[in-house]
């Protein structure tokens, strides 16, 4: 089984940081390869950052369906708590998609009936509300905390970075009356087992839920409908920059 997991962003240290935790929970016989596009955000901290990046993970699905003679990938990962371009990457390929918020909600769901989310900036915390809506898990989410650091800091200082998050979460254990805690950012892959072990609740990171899920997607034969909305797109001209699209032929 072969699962590309894109950074949407263009950090390569934190491309590696996702990498490495996939690769952690990842089954035997499971090749991990991790990406990011070549150009776009370093960070993804705004509805401006995601649009941007959104083609950058388009990029990189149509060059994973590309790979192992055309076979492509068995899955995709989108790596970034926002879960940018999810849907229109799901148009591309018959493999499954899976965004890590929408991995982790799913996973919190399924061992405690509360949860709340830790993330970076109180900005974000807004744009992961919406996704809690989209999803249908607003129920299920007592709160989304941010712990109101920029998303470089994880890769720049990362020890203040980790402190803030567990302080975050542990206000969070102490205030939501919850069960568990999903972790609001693909940067915060490594940090599981630290968080888990200071705060005594069960910890959800996205990366690695993603991982496992799409383990099991693929394992029971299932992939993207291409029937409805999520079918391939309609070949057409595209101009300018985007010519390159043009009468795209996917199925």
């Amino acid at each position: 089984m072969h699962i590309r997991v894109i950074n949407p962003n263009t950090t390569r240290a934190m491309t590696d940081t996702i990498g490495s935790a996939a690769k952690a929970v990842a089954s035997p016989g499971t090749l991990i390869t991790a990406s990011q596009p070549s150009c776009g955000p370093v960070s993804i901290e705004s509805h401006f950052d995601e649009a941007v990046s959104a083609v950058g993970v388009l990029e990189e699905v149509l060059a994973g369906e590309r790979d192992g003679d055309g076979k492509g990938a068995d899955a995709y990962i989108i790596a970034c708590f926002g879960d940018p371009g999810l849907n229109a990457a799901r148009e591309l390929t018959r493999a499954p998609v899976i965004g890590i918020a929408e991995a982790a909600f799913h996973v919190a769901s399924l061992i405690s009936t509360r949860f709340s989310v830790v993330t970076t900036l109180p900005r974000t915390a807004i744009i992961a509300e919406h996704l809690l809506d989209s999803y249908g898990f607003s129920h299920s989410c007592r709160k989304v905390r941010a712990a109101d650091i920029p998303v470089l800091e994880l890769e720049d200082n990362p020890d203040l970075a980790l402190q803030l998050i567990i302080e975050e979460c542990l206000r969070a254990k102490r205030e939501d009356n919850i069960g568990a805690i999903v972790l609001g950012c693909g940067g915060m892959a490594d940090l599981t087992p630290q968080i888990t072990e200071a705060v005594g609740l069960p910890i959800v990171e996205g990366v690695t839920a993603a991982v496992k899920l799409a383990e099991a997607v693929v394992g029971l034969g299932l992939g993207t409908s291409k029937f409805g909305d999520l079918a391939f797109p309609l070949p057409k001209p595209f101009s300018g920059s985007f010519a390159r699209y043009s009468n795209l032929t996917l199925d």
